[in-house]
């Protein structure tokens, strides 16, 4: 039995919830959305999956996005919630086999994966502890699976202060401050705003700056959503693109996990991400920004 879930924070702590449900002893199969909607996974009987797509190999299933909302049976459970960790929590709390102990860390997880953040939260992340360690994980081809393993062992046990505490963690929150102010530079030189769309384009630039995901919609306030496009990887073979409605600009009425489920991505009503084919990108993501432009309401 594994757990397979994404290296994100709502899929680090959907692995500390499952392996106190399930006393699993196994190591956690790291993947993204992507990989499993391209069939690049090698999903095994008796893996539980969780805040990532169905597969039908698996013997449990547990998300929380609207692009996956099944249309079959299935073990585990799935709710349109603020995070995937959120609906295990839920599910086995019922059951008897969790207690109230990661109150906490479920509440926090609910606030990061569904953007539910002040302004406050957004320019000064290493105020919050949560937020800022949220911003540590991040995949650059698998390098950091040890920390993502490391995280989900510390916050199994630890608080989170003592988390911080931990020297990697620390040093990490301290390079994410210092990214986050260059960041705030790469976003205001590489962003238009079309139609109150903020487009950011990265494809020009040797590396992918990382940041603040959240600190667009406060450098560009009359945008009701955001795209980010760069390439996956130095081959340059593919363009991901990532949506977000403006958390303090409640306008966008695109529902962007559907919209985005349409050219091979998806996620929630309000963001998501879709990976596309290098020579025919630039088609879709005129299709995508022109649905974005209208902002038309789903009948």
């Amino acid at each position: 039995m594994r757990i397979v879930t994404r290296p994100d924070f709502d899929g680090i702590v959907c692995a500390v919830l499952l392996y106190r449900a399930q006393n699993i002893d196994t190591d956690i199969y790291w993947v993204e959305p992507n990989e499993i909607q391209m069939g690049k996974t090698n999903i095994l009987e008796g893996d539980i999956i969780a805040n990532l797509p169905y597969s039908p190999n698996c013997s449990l299933w547990f998300d929380h996005h609207i692009s996956n909302k099944p249309d079959k049976s299935f073990k585990g459970a799935f709710e349109i919630a603020p995070s995937a960790a959120g609906v295990i929590y839920k599910h086995y709390k019922e059951k008897g086999m969790l207690d109230n102990r990661y109150d906490e860390l479920v509440f926090n997880t609910d606030i990061i994966d569904s953007a539910d953040l002040n302004q406050d939260q957004v320019r000064y992340p290493e105020n919050y502890p949560y937020i800022v360690l949220s911003m540590t994980i991040r995949n650059q081809d698998y390098k950091d699976q040890p920390y993502w393993n490391k995280l989900v062992d510390l916050l199994a046990d630890t608080n989170i202060n003592h988390v911080l505490e931990d020297p990697e963690v620390k040093s990490r929150c301290n390079e994410v401050i210092k990214e986050n102010a260059a960041y705030k530079k790469h976003l205001i030189e590489q962003t238009k705003v079309i139609h109150n769309i903020s487009i950011t384009d990265f494809r020009s630039l040797d590396t992918v700056p990382d940041g603040n995901r959240f600190l667009t919609y406060s450098l560009f306030p009359e945008s009701r959503a955001s795209v980010k496009i760069r390439f996956d990887g130095p081959e340059q073979k593919h363009v991901l693109i990532s949506i977000g409605h403006n958390i303090f600009n409640k306008k966008c009425h695109i529902n962007t996990g559907n919209l985005l489920a349409r050219f091979g991505g998806g996620g929630h009503a309000g963001a998501g991400g879709c990976t596309l084919n290098a020579r025919t990108a630039d088609k879709k993501i005129e299709q995508i920004l022109e649905i974005l432009y209208q902002n038309k309401k789903e009948l």
